[in-house]
């Protein structure tokens, strides 16, 4: 299709639509509105019409009616795309292999104790193993919003459980804890 030709129909198409609409315009017009059904129609063809109001505003303004911040309205720096593919950074960034020392293992089994067992499985096997949370409710047997709750119920712990000590131990003053490095380093979040 050429340009001048894709107009061409984009008008006709518009034509049309706007025909219809002026069409259920005039049924609507001619309904009794004392008889029940009349009154069923009425709300059909209400619908109908602002269906079609609405994909006539879409033809004619070329996007989504009442978006007041399309894309096309972004900002200048929202719009420009990067011509040089050296500007983009290395994705090939895997993060240093480290073991914990016995402090640390023991500050996350003492937050995963506070879990219920199934906050445990579903924690774990989301943020551990990577796994989704279809897939954990699939290998659970159980609801993927079961999973999500029983998720975000052990995030809520854990985070109230570092929170809880690094300000006790902050207070004290001690010198810097080892729940104080966990929380730094955002392990299990």
């Amino acid at each position: 299709m050429n340009e001048n030709h894709l107009e061409i129909w984009a008008d006709q198409l518009l034509e049309e639509y706007e025909g219809g609409r002026r069409e259920l315009g005039s049924m609507k017009d001619d309904l009794n509105l004392e008889l029940l059904q009349d009154q069923e129609d009425k709300r059909q063809i209400n619908s109908m019409i602002s269906d079609m109001s609405f994909s006539i505003d879409w033809m004619k303004k070329g996007r989504r009616p009442g978006n007041l911040r399309g894309i096309d309205r972004r900002s200048a720096y929202q719009r420009r795309a990067l011509l040089d593919m050296d500007l983009f950074p290395s994705l090939d960034i895997e993060p240093e292999e480290r073991t914990l020392d016995q402090e640390e293992k023991r500050a996350i089994i003492n937050m995963l104790s506070d879990l219920s067992h199934r906050e445990r499985q579903c924690y774990l096997l989301h943020m551990a193993n990577g796994m989704s949370m279809q897939e954990i409710a699939v290998e659970l047997d159980i609801k993927k919003p079961t999973v999500q709750k029983f998720i975000e119920r052990a995030k809520n712990k854990i985070k109230v459980k570092v929170s809880c000590h690094t300000n006790v131990i902050t207070r004290i003053g001690d010198e810097e804890p080892y729940i104080v490095r966990l929380s730094s380093k955002k392990i299990f979040f």
